[in-house]
C-alpha cells in the first residue's frame, strides 16, 4: 500500500510559477512510476506528466517546455515545477503511483494509487 500526500498548491497569477510536491509512504517508492494529473472544474481528469523508476519522463503536449517532473527517492517525494501558468490550468492536481512501465497506462490514468489532490488556482 502506498499513500500519497500532495502539497504546494495555491493561488498564483497568470504567468507565474508553482512547485508541487507529493510525499509517498512505503519503502518501495523508487520502484514506482510517479505521475501528476489534473482535473479542472467540469472537466475530465487529464494526464500531465510521469517519471518512471528509470527516470524516463513523459509530458502532455500542453505542458512541454513549461512543466518539469522530478523525484527524490531518498525523500520518497516527487515534484512538479510549473512555469508560465495560465488561467485554463486552474485545477486540482493529483499525484499518482503506478507499477506499470507503459506510457499508455499513464496517459489513460491507469495508476495504482492516488493522492487526494491539491488545488491550483491561476488568476488572469
Amino acid at each position: 500500500q502506498v499513500q500519497l500526500v500532495e502539497s504546494g498548491g495555491g493561488l498564483v497569477q497568470a504567468g507565474g510559477s508553482l512547485n508541487l510536491s507529493c510525499a509517498a509512504s512505503g519503502r518501495t517508492f523508487s520502484s514506482y512510476a510517479m505521475g501528476w494529473f489534473r482535473q479542472a472544474p467540469g472537466k475530465v481528469r487529464e494526464f500531465v506528466a510521469t517519471m518512471r523508476s528509470d527516470r524516463t519522463t513523459y509530458y502532455a503536449d500542453s505542458v512541454k517546455g513549461r512543466f518539469t517532473i522530478s523525484r527524490d527517492n531518498t525523500k520518497n517525494t516527487v515534484y512538479l515545477q510549473m512555469n508560465s501558468l495560465n488561467a485554463e490550468e486552474t485545477a486540482t492536481y493529483y499525484c499518482a503511483a503506478s507499477r506499470s512501465r507503459y506510457y499508455n497506462d499513464y496517459l489513460m490514468g491507469r495508476m495504482d494509487y492516488w493522492g487526494k489532490g491539491t488545488l491550483v488556482t491561476v488568476s488572469s
